[in-house]
């Protein structure tokens, strides 16, 4: 096992140590979507002046284009220790980090331990502290699809169970908690800090229209697409149907699709290819930002991407069978197109130009603030 632990944080800690003046906050991320969460909740805690943060990145998006530039562009600190881990499937994954975090945890002894989401390191980081009798703060609490044949399902249930803290992001979220019997005064509904970051790191014009020259698209004349799902990666039926549907409306609209490391593998093992379809290396936040901005449609699986389009106004075409976040698709903005069974590609031609009604479910854009006022208090 290898990890890599900054320099300068040796110092800082033994200092910390010795003087017991701050309390301390284990942070413990490891996907894309994190990043982008943790960077408003990482300034508040540097503005609080009486919390210091410890960074760990577990290593489950390690690719540059999935990781670096995210610490990169919205002003995270590196990280304090990076345990490597990536590869292999959700309990060999899972499994791995738990070894790697239990001594690490047992060695910092931290006063609260942070996790973000649904992934495995935000199962393997709330088990871990769990078990070692710390507390565990869950930010985006009470999410549900209530299928639980996502991996993404389990995390979530397993990980608000376990937590002191339940960060809610939503009324619907507050609701599932109280549902399952956790206490009131457990839970906290403080908005969603992806709403903090779309407020922080707003599209820039300049960045727009780079964008759309290099891929040679016009503003607001383009689809954009997303697609890593598991559920949609792993099956042969499912993907090709999708593949297809994004030819098809290609003929049309052009379409943008980032192209992520599972699907671009997925599609290799499946023998499936675009041939309209304009490809790109995963993109940065800000240059993502921008180009959901400037579309006339997004289409995608993933539940970040879904927020983000209503946080840019731009309608979007949900590539599941089910949504957490279904406060979307109540207010128009939003529609489902499950890919067994949904024509994909009359679903995206009839988005365009779709306005849902006018309403903010995710709070007030101060969501980081709230969480660290409620772990000070």
């Amino acid at each position: 096992m290898r990890v890599f632990i900054r320099a300068d944080f040796v110092v800082s800690s033994f200092n910390l140590l010795g003087q017991n003046a701050m309390k301390t906050v284990a942070t413990i991320v490891g996907a894309r979507p994190q990043f982008i969460k943790v960077a408003p909740v990482s300034r508040a805690i540097r503005e609080s002046g009486q919390l210091t943060e410890i960074l760990i990145h577990t290593g489950q998006h390690f690719d540059a284009n999935m990781s670096d530039v995210f610490f990169q562009e919205l002003d995270i600190s590196a990280p304090n220790y990076a345990l490597g881990v990536n590869g292999g499937g959700h309990g060999a994954m899972t499994g791995t980090m738990l070894l790697r975090l239990e001594p690490l945890l047992q060695q910092l002894r931290p006063d609260i331990v942070l996790v973000y989401g649904d992934t495995n390191s935000t199962l393997a980081g709330a088990l871990t502290a769990a078990k070692l009798h710390i507390p565990v703060a869950h930010v985006e609490a009470g999410l549900r699809s209530f299928n639980r044949k996502m991996p993404e399902e389990i995390n979530r249930i397993v990980t608000d169970h376990v937590s002191e803290w339940l960060f809610s992001s939503t009324d619907i979220a507050t609701a599932n908690l109280r549902r399952e019997g956790i206490a009131d005064t457990k839970i906290k509904q403080v908005g969603d800090v992806m709403y903090d970051a779309a407020r922080i790191f707003s599209a820039n014009e300049a960045r727009r229209k780079h964008l759309c020259s290099r891929l040679s698209v016009d503003p607001h004349e383009f689809v954009l697409c997303t697609l890593h799902r598991a559920e949609n990666t792993d099956s042969r039926q499912r993907l090709e149907k999708i593949v297809h549907a994004l030819e098809e409306v290609s003929r049309r609209l052009p379409v943008v699709l980032p192209l992520h490391p599972r699907t671009r593998g997925a599609m290799t093992r499946f023998g499936l290819s675009f041939d309209r379809v304009r490809l790109t290396e995963p993109v940065g936040y800000l240059d993502m930002i921008a180009l959901e901005s400037s579309a006339a449609v997004i289409a995608t699986d993933s539940g970040g991407v879904q927020k983000e389009a209503f946080f840019c106004k731009v309608p979007c075409v949900i590539l599941r069978d089910e949504t957490e976040w279904s406060e979307l698709v109540d207010l128009g903005w939003n529609t489902l197109a499950p890919p067994e069974n949904a024509d994909i590609a009359r679903a995206i031609f009839s988005a365009v130009g779709r306005k849902g009604r006018d309403a903010c479910p995710y709070g007030n854009g101060a969501a980081a603030g709230d969480i660290v006022r409620a772990i000070l208090a």
